[in-house]
């Protein structure tokens, strides 16, 4: 399966030439995933501490807008998270986009960051507590939502349940991006999965970039970079089956519901 990871900025001019040159990339690349960063399009609300109706909306309704432009990847599946209001709550909210135009709602995350530059707490709502695994066809996947990496009980699940695939969209800091990527590959090692990332970036550092495909062994296959912010490799699912025997999954037990999308 090709699939592509990505760095995206959110100011609109700098986004516009972004978003050309990833469409042509994951053309060019017969992308058939593709993994938006955290809240990809939308103003970083979460860098303010207090909450403001109006930013909300807006960024609801920005985001709408840009769900109508995913068919301009030409991608089988696109992944990512978006802002939504669910009976007066307000959620940070997965979401599976196919080529047939259906957009399938994922889980909403759950651990939310509440410190200068991450209020999240103030912004948003608790989502769902339990980190199922969905079907998608021929592939299942994860979704730990950027913070939600450092969940590391769930990768023990997602290896007994046959997991191929775990899917982090992130905004994150580029002063960090070392520690980040040392929990991308402990993602992969731990569950025998894939680990597949993709940030917001700014010029201030407060996002900082860096998208990484990690194989089952803990390999960076690939990684952006602001000259090359957009990365796409063909992975083979059955190299995350046959791992999930291997050390040192095999030391913690077996493999066993995914929730189709």
């Amino acid at each position: 399966m090709r699939v592509t990871v990505c760095e995206l900025p959110h100011e609109p001019r700098a986004l516009a030439a972004a978003w050309a040159a990833l469409c042509e990339h994951t053309a060019r690349h017969a992308s058939e995933l593709v993994l938006l960063p955290e809240l990809a399009m939308v103003d970083p609300l979460w860098e303010d501490e207090h909450f403001d109706a109006a930013r909300w909306a807006a960024a609801e309704a920005r985001s709408d807008l840009w769900r109508h432009r995913l068919p301009e990847l030409r991608a089988a599946h696109v992944v990512g998270t978006r802002p939504i209001t669910i009976d007066d709550r307000r959620f940070n909210q997965g979401f599976f986009w196919s080529a047939s135009g259906e957009l399938a709602p994922l889980r909403r995350k759950f651990y939310l960051p509440d410190e200068p530059g991450g209020w999240e707490a103030r912004w948003f709502d608790r989502g769902d507590a339990h980190f199922t695994e969905y079907d998608a066809g021929a592939w299942s996947f994860g979704l730990n939502i950027c913070t939600e990496l450092w969940a590391v009980e769930t990768y023990a699940a997602y290896a007994a349940r046959g997991v191929p695939v775990i899917l982090s969209p992130r905004a994150t800091a580029a002063a960090t991006t070392a520690k980040w990527l040392s929990i991308g590959v402990v993602a992969a090692v731990r569950s025998g999965a894939f680990s597949l990332s993709s940030n917001r970036v700014d010029p201030t550092g407060a996002c900082g970039g860096v998208g990484w495909i990690i194989d089952p062994h803990g390999t960076i296959l690939a990684r952006t970079t602001p000259d090359a912010p957009f990365a796409t490799v063909n992975i083979d699912l059955s190299a995350a089956a046959a791992a999930k025997d291997d050390y040192p999954r095999y030391v913690f037990g077996g493999r066993s519901q995914r929730s189709r999308v």
